[in-house]
């Protein structure tokens, strides 16, 4: 996995009523601070990437739909420099995806619905100086092919 990179498998909680599932806590270990929380979307098939931080620090969780997230590290002096990690996460495998700065992120809605990811981000949107930094999904010179891999 790459370095920084952690995983938390989260529990969901079902009842008669429906389910509770806590994603991110200030006592977690994972939980660094926090900056704000939004929610992004994807429809099937349409693969939103690449970009990176310089500050800012991503939780990410899908709940809805299922989402491929990639990582690419192409950081300087990294351990695991050219490295690439594929998450699948959503309905069907609940975890929360930490991704730290300067570690290359981008994800695809694998779904057959429109996929929900709620990153809880450890720092505010500033548009006036925005901390994202973008390379086109294909074509680029990260080495990951968005198609799906069939078996």
């Amino acid at each position: 996995m790459i370095d920084g990179v952690k995983v938390k498998k989260l529990r969901v909680i079902p009842d008669e009523r429906g389910r509770l599932m806590e994603v991110l806590r200030a006592d977690d270990p994972e939980f660094i601070r926090f900056g704000q929380v939004y929610v992004t979307t994807a429809w099937p098939g349409v693969t939103k990437a690449w970009h990176y931080h310089k500050k800012q620090t991503d939780n990410f969780c899908c709940v809805k739909g299922m989402m491929k997230v990639v990582l690419y590290d192409d950081r300087e002096g990294s351990p695991t420099n050219g490295e690439v990690n594929e998450f699948f996460m959503g309905e069907h495998n609940q975890i929360l995806l930490q991704i730290p700065p300067f570690v290359w992120h981008g994800f695809k809605c694998i779904s057959d619905t429109e996929a929900m990811v709620m990153n809880c981000s450890t720092e505010p949107y500033n548009p006036k100086e925005p901390d994202e930094f973008r390379k086109p999904a294909h074509g680029s010179d990260i080495p990951y092919d968005w198609a799906r891999k069939d078996g």
